[in-house]
């Protein structure tokens, strides 16, 4: 019998940088427990998709390419459910624009001025690189990374107060009560290696709660369903989120997450 017809729409390598397999594989696990509930799933990598046919009652999609967006900007005006929403995607990537809704949010961001170095972040897109991240030292060496990337052709640049303390990386999926919390500097696993310079973690004591708590007020200001992000903790047991993202890899909880995104997928379709 056919219950509904679900598009699963993969993200183009190029917004994947380091983790195209990863990305690939939850996406599929997705549509695994999709198909094995009986509903009918069809995938397709965002570089081949064309025009979204009226038979397609819910989109899930990964993509991030501006012609993507449109053609989901589309689809959600003719009645399709898409998660995570086109304008959420293109919200988590401006980081300054999302550093603002964030922060109205009450959601604890890095302060632009430090005594322990900066980040300079790309904001006019999504990362694609490890040229998109930069670490400067002191203000000297922000003011000159920032004038290099904008000779690169970045034209804008976010900067943020590098913080001490335990680099967490959280993944969630926003009211389904899943979010799962790890440490890269346990398990090794760096995307660009940038996150080392925090340094093997303290696993200072915080409270779960308030952070999974923290990551829900993120994901409903940004209207974004499937997240996840990165946050530090301080000695104090204080959780400040550095970046946070739509429909990360969830590598290290896949198949518990998997479940979870199916689960949302499903009740859009009750």
């Amino acid at each position: 019998m056919r219950l509904h017809h679900i598009l699963g729409i993969g993200r183009a390598e190029r917004y994947s940088p380091n983790s195209v397999e990863k990305d690939a594989a939850i996406l599929a696990c997705v549509c695994h427990e999709l198909t094995h509930a009986g509903y009918v799933v069809e995938t397709i990598n965002e570089t081949q998709l064309g025009e979204i046919i009226p038979d397609v009652k819910i989109c899930m999609t990964m993509g991030r390419n501006p012609k993507t967006l449109e053609l989901l900007d589309a689809a959600s005006r003719r009645g399709v459910t898409v998660i995570n929403s086109p304008g959420s995607v293109r919200l988590c990537s401006k980081r300054r624009e999302l550093d603002t809704v964030l922060r109205r949010a009450g959601v604890s961001v890095p302060f632009t001025e430090s005594d322990n170095g900066y980040w300079l972040k790309r904001a006019d897109g999504t990362s694609e690189g490890p040229g998109d991240i930069r670490f400067a030292a002191d203000s000297e060496e922000r003011d000159r990374t920032m004038e290099e990337m904008r000779r690169e052709g970045i034209s804008d640049v976010i900067v943020s107060a590098h913080i001490p303390g335990d680099l967490l990386k959280f993944y969630g999926v926003r009211g389904s009560g899943f979010f799962r919390t790890f440490y890269p500097g346990d398990d090794g696993q760096w995307k660009f290696c940038d996150e080392e310079r925090n340094g093997r973690p303290h696993h200072y004591a915080f409270s779960m709660d308030a952070l999974h708590a923290m990551a829900e007020k993120a994901a409903v200001a940004s209207g974004t369903v499937i997240y996840g992000g990165d946050a530090i903790i301080g000695e104090d047991g204080q959780a400040t989120v550095i970046d946070f993202n739509d429909w990360p890899s969830f590598s290290r909880c896949r198949d518990e997450a998997a479940r979870a995104i199916a689960g949302v997928i499903m009740a859009g379709l009750e």
